[in-house]
């Protein structure tokens, strides 16, 4: 779509921050005015939109406005009813990423050095102890322990729901995605887990153009998701007005 505006600033509002454009609100799909509780995340969104299409009249799309659009899924899809994304999102425990390791040898160490200090993270953090296999058979999990981790992510508010939305699928992980949101990983550090894999391989064999670029794709979500907690603040929010789930 076409610029239509000069000016994009962050404003206080009832309830927390909104961002307006011309002094007109940045609004939902639905018609409700954006609204976030931190002002560095209204201040940051506000800087998208006065980047969008370089000045008035030029083109933009949504892709323009990242922060803007988990923002309003975090506050349109997510806080009426969080209880569909927690529940999706818990389930990938059942087979996370860091609960498989290879069967060769030097992979396995690998794994081992790198995974398992991520697995002892989960299990003191949230008391959440998850089986370790060799191969790809599903291990069965037990069932206090995912059901510890599904507690960790109904705790969440909506903002970082979304976050974690891009952060588990991303990695194959709950746990490297809890480990971003709740701040004992760097996303490049967990993208850089969830890929040891591949990147193991590449040393062998050499480096795959569009297995590179995919990483890189998912790099730049990763980034963005984390940029979206930090910026959100600790994990408090006006959003979450719904039960807890």
């Amino acid at each position: 779509m076409k610029r239509f505006w000069d000016t994009a600033t962050a404003e206080p509002r009832a309830g927390g921050f909104g961002v307006a454009l011309d002094g007109r609100p940045v609004r939902l799909p639905s018609g409700t005015p954006l609204l976030v509780e931190a002002e560095p995340l209204a201040a940051a969104i506000a800087a998208e939109w006065a980047a969008a299409g370089g000045a008035k009249g030029g083109e933009m799309t949504m892709e323009d406005v990242p922060l803007t659009r988990l923002a309003g899924t975090a506050q349109e899809r997510i806080a009426p009813d969080p209880a569909a994304m927690v529940e999706g999102l818990a389930k990938y425990a059942e087979t996370d990423l860091l609960c498989y390791r290879a069967e060769e040898t030097k992979l396995a160490e690998l794994q081992a050095a790198e995974w398992q200090p991520l697995l002892d993270w989960a299990a003191l953090q949230h008391d959440a102890p998850l089986r370790v296999t060799t191969g790809l058979m599903p291990v069965p999990q037990d069932p206090v322990a995912l059901a510890a981790l599904r507690r960790a992510v109904g705790q969440l508010p909506p903002l970082h729901l979304a976050a974690l939305g891009v952060l588990v699928p991303a990695f194959g992980s709950l746990v490297l995605g809890l480990a971003v949101v709740q701040g004992r990983l760097g996303p490049e550090a967990a993208h850089a887990l969830a890929t040891l894999d591949e990147r193991h391989q590449e040393a062998f064999w050499g480096t795959d153009p569009e297995a590179a670029a995919r990483r890189a794709r998912i790099a730049r979500d990763v980034a963005l998701a984390a940029r979206l907690v930090a910026l959100a603040g600790p994990a408090t929010s006006l959003l979450d007005a719904g039960p807890s789930a």
